[in-house]
């Protein structure tokens, strides 16, 4: 036997192109690693369409997950964030009796400037010529009724939130006009993922190679190199992207094992153990991940997706922005329909001009309420009180609703990766035909 195996080996060596076909190993390799690297920028870059129009015709490449940050994000919204619970839960859970006290004092401090200037804006020399004392008693009556009216208003955008804010339309409208917030958000998920297909690609072109260095042997065409080149290229991009996702569920199997990895990244890498029967596995890569990926989703959606300044910002200059004003006019009346307020008003400005006075504070309130509504250490402590709820419900997810939070960057447009390897495979089996085999 061992004179068999000498005897092979010794022919192998004689032949003229045993350097070409020794190479095949390493080139399929490094090509499966260096196209699936490719591949997988081409998922989140570039940002903007790169290339030119041939008329109404694009020639060049926008990564897919930013040309259909809309899409994919729609997707992610009906897929997963809706099953994590809705605006008003949000909020309920952001206090709101706390957010109204902060904004009141917000207001409060800037409630004589406010009035003075919507006042000014309406009849300056009735207003400034108006006595000190009734001016007084106005905004000593403002400053009175605000906590509670801030509270109720508060209280009543927080119940009726759902109405007034299209959770879909707002992730939508922030991803699309923030594309890398998407491609941040997918990066930060999956980067793990991101890092394993990369990797395992050269040790699945690896065995290929082995595979197509044995046909060569056997069937020493030279169409035969770019040929296998592409098939491996076209397998590999569609391996590499399913074993991220798949199988979806759990397969534990048991194994004789006699080494465990060890947690640190420093040599040795592995340790021996006493015998036993370890326990692995079987499951996406990205689902393996559940719990991990659960405190970096719930910190990017809590701190830069659904935020009180998303959600208050869309609550006020949105789609639904007329509802919102409907409720904080109601509120609005409460001060200024009290007979003081009501009868020197009036009485100042007269019934037209004292109608649009209305209208004014309403505009003016609600860019003072969105003042520490967009403030960064504000939001912050928001996005604390909701992180715990996110991260333990996406925990709680089923494997299917759990792929969907990486799923979508890849499923759409994917086959145009699979294709990529095929095309990239062929090309550089053409490379290595001409290089090392004529």
């Amino acid at each position: 036997m061992l004179e068999y195996v000498s005897n092979v080996w010794q022919s192998f060596l004689n032949r003229p192109d045993f350097w070409a076909v020794l190479s095949i190993i390493p080139v399929t390799a490094f090509v499966t690693w260096a196209h699936v690297w490719m591949a997988l920028k081409m998922v989140f870059y570039p940002i903007h369409f790169w290339g030119f129009h041939l008329g109404s015709i694009p020639v060049g490449w926008q990564g897919i997950v930013p040309r259909k940050a809309g899409r994919i994000s729609g997707i992610i919204t009906d897929n997963t964030l809706s099953k994590l619970g809705s605006l008003q839960e949000f909020l309920q859970a952001m206090d709101p009796e706390d957010m109204a006290r902060i904004i009141g004092e917000q207001i409060n401090l800037e409630l004589e400037h406010l009035i003075d200037e919507v006042m000014v804006d309406r009849n300056a020399v009735l207003w400034e010529n108006l006595p000190y004392s009734i001016k007084r008693r106005i905004y000593a009556q403002a400053h009175k009724q605000l906590p509670g009216v801030m509270k109720e208003l508060v209280m009543e955008l927080s119940l009726n939130v759902e109405s007034l804010v299209d959770m879909r339309e707002m992730v939508v409208r922030q991803m699309e006009s923030d594309r890398r917030l998407m491609v941040r958000m997918f990066l930060k998920v999956g980067q793990k993922e991101i890092n394993f297909i990369w990797h395992i690609s050269a040790l699945i072109g690896m065995f290929f190679g082995i595979f197509q260095m044995i046909v060569w042997f056997i069937v020493p065409w030279h169409w035969t190199v770019p040929f296998w080149a592409s098939i491996w290229g076209f397998l590999t991009n569609w391996i590499a992207i399913w074993m991220v996702f798949n199988p979806i569920e759990p397969h534990p199997i048991r194994y004789p094992q006699f080494f465990r990895r060890t947690q640190s990244r420093q040599f040795p890498w592995i340790v021996p153990l006493l015998p036993r029967i370890g326990i692995y596995n079987i499951q996406g890569a990205f689902m393996k991940r559940q719990e991990e990926v659960s405190e970096v989703f719930a910190t990017i959606v809590t701190e830069e997706l659904i935020t009180l300044k998303s959600i208050m910002t869309e609550m006020m200059y949105g789609a639904r922005k007329e509802r919102t004003r409907r409720i904080i006019k109601q509120h609005i009346n409460e001060i200024m329909e009290t007979p003081l307020v009501r009868t020197s008003l009036q009485l100042s400005l007269g019934p037209r001009e004292y109608a649009k006075l209305k209208t004014d504070l309403i505009d003016r309130s609600i860019e003072i309420t969105m003042v520490p509504v967009c403030d960064p250490a504000f939001n912050a402590s928001r996005a604390q009180k909701i992180y715990q709820m996110f991260r333990d419900r996406i925990r709680e997810l089923t494997p299917r609703e759990f792929q969907n939070l990486l799923r979508p960057a890849f499923q759409e447009d994917e086959w145009i990766l699979i294709v990529l390897g095929g095309v990239t495979g062929f090309f550089a089996g053409l490379i290595h035909l001409f290089v090392a085999f004529l």
